[in-house]
């Protein structure tokens, strides 16, 4: 084939995204990668979206991994944008996300030179991203963007970093531009492996899924729910993948979490079989082995994930197959299912009576502001469920998690690091990408003012961002552990905040408070209806600080009783 008319490195390197699919690019802009900027200029196919930091660009990117499942895109500048950045590289790290991290870079002669903005991004990046390419060569610009793709997204997916020194961009490029790339496909499992799942699962009286990240693409969801009623089997939900199933389905059992009761785990470990497809045993999910427990389950362990180095790692599996989980369930959807139902129809009954009795709110005068759980029971009651959830950090997510049941139509987006002020910025993400249900971002005073300003990015993109924000004039996760550990001696965790609805109108959005139990119905309501970006600021109990414990330590909402 012949090669390309001559251009720039600049041009050869969007025209390569845009060939790999890439069609947004979250950025802060910076001098070190002016050409590229200006090439994106001429190239309307890739929407360009200024955020105001760049850790919320690289959220964002996260965010838009999560939910096309190819690699979100993420350019910054050198040294500090690189450094502001990095909070979402080590997101999308423990996310298993795809992120492809582009770094405007000092000139090649002065790379070492320790000169002004310098950072060696091998070392900052090096224990985090999958592979690290720096273009020091204009003719490897085709190659290094293929490399860090497909490291991006095959495998375990994770963070991928192409460092570009800004003198590189602009020399000549006689690039071929050859056919748009095909993307690695996940293995099919291979028909002996069908058949050695079918066995166990016809000899199990108490089978239990546990779905991770990869089964929450639409396709997955479909064929999580086809083989759980084919067979009879409940499902459970990794760390915040609790949308991965329709929570009111008779087959959702419950989401694995930080936070999830002794008594449900109790329950959930009965099982004598567990397939757990598309995730990787996090820590999170798994409560640190308690379950299933590690190394040895209580019960024979399939363990489904694409990339064979993340099966056995921590839990000792009967089976480990490294396949495709969708196309795995999908055949087993195809498998016949028992002969005799009855035992797992009260199984996953069991597990969904106890799981739906927990997600039943019962109103509480707290005396020191509204409790949370009233916020989200109401959101359940507007959207039923069919709504967009992002999640920021903070023992608020507890009362989310248990008060607001997932629809056919509802996703949650959070990170497994739990990092603070990820909920605006993905909530931004997830609307650019289109919705046709409500985007609702869940964050707490102190997440709020860490990445708040991206407010302003939907402002200027006139998105019916909904944020509601829980105020407790606190950094609630940590004062509750330390009148735990430290009773009485609360220090570095009271905060005196702003008019949060008044700093919202100064951005432009619409700006609603709930002061009383009375008014968290109608502002949701308003807020929902309303065209353009809104604040919802809850002034909310700090002495009934999480769904399953109080701050004085006494238990909060009553749990059911397991047998």
């Amino acid at each position: 084939m012949a090669p390309a008319a001559f251009s720039t490195v600049a041009r050869g390197l969007v025209a390569a995204l845009a060939r790999r699919g890439v069609d947004r690019i979250f950025c802060v802009a910076g001098e070190s990668y002016l050409p590229v900027l200006d090439v994106l200029y001429d190239t309307p196919e890739i929407d360009v979206v200024t955020t105001r930091h760049e850790g919320s660009a690289a959220f964002m990117a996260v965010t838009d991994a999560k939910l096309t499942g190819r690699a979100g895109v993420c350019l910054v500048n050198r040294g500090p944008g690189a450094a502001n950045a990095s909070i979402g590289v080590h997101a999308a790290a423990q996310d298993a996300a795809p992120l492809l991290l582009l770094v405007g870079h000092v000139r090649r002669a002065q790379i070492g030179k320790d000169v002004f903005q310098e950072l060696d991004c091998l070392q900052m990046f090096g224990r985090l991203a999958k592979g690290i390419w720096v273009l020091h060569d204009a003719g490897s610009a085709e190659e290094f963007v293929s490399r860090a793709v497909r490291a991006a997204e095959s495998g375990t997916p994770g963070p991928a970093v192409l460092v570009l020194p800004e003198d590189v961009l602009g020399e000549p490029f006689a690039g071929d531009a050859g056919e748009e790339p095909r993307r690695r496909e996940w293995a099919a499992p291979a028909e002996t492996a069908v058949d050695d799942v079918e066995l166990l699962l016809r000899t199990a009286r108490r089978p239990l899924t546990l779905a991770g990240a990869g089964v929450t693409s639409p396709s997955g969801r479909a064929a999580l729910r086809a083989f759980s009623e084919t067979h009879v089997v409940p499902v459970c939900t990794a760390n915040k993948r609790q949308s991965a199933l329709d929570n009111r389905h008779p087959h959702y059992a419950g989401h694995l979490h930080n936070a999830t009761p002794a008594g449900q785990l109790a329950l959930l470990d009965r099982a004598d079989l567990v397939l757990a497809v598309g995730t990787r045993l996090d820590d999170v999910t798994t409560r640190g082995g308690l379950f299933p427990a590690a190394p040895e389950p209580h019960q024979a362990l399939v363990h489904v994930y694409p990339d064979e180095g993340r099966i056995g790692v921590v839990h000792r599996p009967a089976l480990g197959l490294a396949c495709d989980p969708v196309a795995l369930l999908r055949a087993l959807a195809d498998r016949p299912g028992p002969p005799l139902r009855n035992e797992r129809e009260a199984w996953a009954r069991e597990l969904h009576r106890y799981e739906a009795e927990k997600a039943v709110w019962r109103p509480v005068d707290a005396g020191d502001g509204i409790v949370f759980g009233e916020v989200v029971a109401a959101l359940d009651r507007l959207t039923g469920g069919d709504v967009v959830v992002t999640v920021d950090s903070g023992v608020f997510t507890s009362w989310v998690y248990r008060y607001l049941r997932f629809g056919p139509r509802g996703t949650l987006l959070g990170v497994s690091s739990s990092a603070m002020g990820y909920g605006v910025p993905a909530a931004v993400a997830a609307l650019l990408r289109g919705s046709d249900v409500p985007v609702v971002a869940f964050v707490g005073d102190g997440g709020f003012l860490m990445n708040g300003s991206e407010l302003a990015t939907a402002v200027a993109r006139r998105l019916p961002l909904v944020v509601v924000l829980s105020n407790n004039g606190s950094y609630g996760t940590i004062r509750m552990a330390q009148e735990q550990e430290f009773p009485g001696r609360s220090i570095a965790t009271d905060l005196v905040n702003p008019d949060f609805a008044r700093m919202a109108e100064a951005y432009g959005a619409l700006g609603l408070t709930a002061s009383e139990p009375g008014d968290v119905e109608p502002a949701l309501r308003h807020a929902l209806a309303h065209d353009g970006p809104v604040l919802v600021e809850v002034k909310t109990s700090l002495s009934w600080i999480s769904a399953y414990r109080r701050l004085d330590g006494g238990p909060a909402s009553p749990l059911p009783v397991t047998s």
